[in-house]
């Protein structure tokens, strides 16, 4: 008996994927955990693997589309076998393998999805109508590549990239399961080439604009004496070569704890900020800025409060693992299960930078290299100490500069006296 397969979902706010690419083509045998396909949500790559031995009977979906969580996007089973119920009521194209005993020629299954504006009526995916209102598309001067002319993602795609006015850059610091797709080449001169931009990096653009065009970000800088931290990084070095650990503690581990222990002292900063009202976290749920080769991405560690130095560090090392490879829970990459987000270019030797608020989060704390710096050690003797970087970006909206600057001040207290 034929088996269907679905499109899996990654966490609970996730409605839809993006069909990455097909790794096996109908028609084709398949064994128990072979890659049949990759798909993509705004910030994940994840692989699917089959579950049962068979021949892949039937596609319903091609590469590129958005297919909603939960429906079929093909067919399993033995060479012959029928997989009508299993076609989606989505529209889509149906792609059916070669054989004799099946009487099936490819055919378009049709799901409408309406624009019901006063100009004009057009059909268009869910999602692709939600990239276009985030990146300011107008659909009725869009021409649909989907079946019966339906408008899809990569259709909101190409127009962004045939637009003439510039789009908002993010500059963002650089292993998925499955790769982000190719750039496409647009243009080329002598001398250039422009190339497509994908969906991912479209919607870290559009959320970094909209953060700075929907909030007064302010950013303060200060140094901190990192000595007593270097320290303690090379005492859990130690312990964790003795095997006297289970965790290598790093320092921004060490960083974060500090971050967390302010933040219980100043919860001004642990909130977001809805323009007519601020929500206070009781907890702190802390984002951490990973990069990766599909994009910076910022999974959330929950009730981090709770955790000690060496529970930070595990849960935190997870956390970039998983983000790294593309399995991250895309519910935990919502900016909103943060509290407040630390961001750490200190090991690319940035001395100042300015970080971009998730919003509705009220701050984010950028973490710089450690350099030595001239430092009074005594009455009248001077040294250089290393000093660590940090700089806060908040709201003004919704801190006040007196506030954010007592909120940076106890950071740096906490990492000049850390007790761990």
């Amino acid at each position: 008996m034929a088996i269907p397969v679905l499109m899996p979902r990654q966490g609970q706010s996730v409605e839809s994927c993006i069909l990455g690419q097909w790794y096996k083509s109908v028609g084709d045998e398949v064994s128990e955990g072979d890659i049949l396909f990759s798909y993509e949500t705004d910030k994940a790559s994840f692989e699917e693997e089959a579950k049962e031995d068979g021949i892949l009977l039937a596609t319903f979906f091609e590469e590129g589309d958005e297919v909603p969580v939960l429906v079929n996007v093909a067919a399993l089973g033995k060479e012959g076998e029928s997989f009508d119920e299993f076609k989606p009521g989505g529209e889509t194209t149906i792609e059916v393998a070669p054989a004799e005993t099946i009487e099936e020629t490819p055919k378009v299954v049709e799901f409408e999805v309406e624009d019901n504006s006063p100009n004009k009526r057009i059909r268009i995916s869910p999602l692709a109508k939600n990239m276009a209102k985030k990146l300011g598309v107008d659909t009725q001067a869009l021409k649909g590549s989907g079946p019966h002319g339906r408008i899809i993602a990569r259709d909101v795609e190409t127009a962004t990239t045939e637009k003439p006015a510039a789009q908002p850059v993010v500059s963002a610091a650089p292993k998925t399961v499955a790769a982000p797709a190719p750039s496409v080449v647009l243009e080329e001169g002598d001398d250039y080439e422009i190339n497509s931009i994908s969906n991912i990096r479209k919607l870290i653009a559009n959320a970094m604009f909209q953060s700075l065009q929907n909030s007064a970000q302010l950013t303060h800088h200060m140094s901190a004496d990192a000595r007593k931290m270097m320290k303690l990084r090379k005492k859990f070095k130690k312990e964790f070569a003795e095997g006297n650990i289970s965790q290598n503690v790093t320092i921004n581990d060490l960083v974060c704890f500090a971050v967390i222990r302010a933040l219980e002292k100043y919860p001004q900063a642990n909130t977001h900020y809805h323009g007519d009202k601020m929500k206070w976290f009781k907890k702190v749920h802390l984002g951490l800025a990973v990069d990766t080769d599909r994009g910076l991405m910022v999974p959330a560690l929950k009730n981090a409060d709770d955790l000690s130095i060496t529970g930070i560090s595990s849960q935190l090392k997870q956390l970039s693992t998983a983000a790294r490879n593309g399995n991250i829970n895309p519910d935990l990459l919502n900016p909103a299960e943060a509290t407040f987000t630390v961001s750490n270019l200190g090991n690319y030797g940035v001395e100042m930078f300015t970080p971009v608020i998730n919003l509705p989060q009220t701050a984010i704390l950028g973490v710089c290299t450690i350099v030595p710096r001239p430092k009074e050690i005594e009455d009248g003797v001077y040294g250089f100490v290393p000093m660590i970087g940090l700089s806060l970006t908040y709201n003004h909206q919704a801190l006040d500069g007196g506030e954010a600057t007592l909120f940076l001040a106890e950071i740096k207290s906490q990492i000049e006296n850390l007790a761990v």
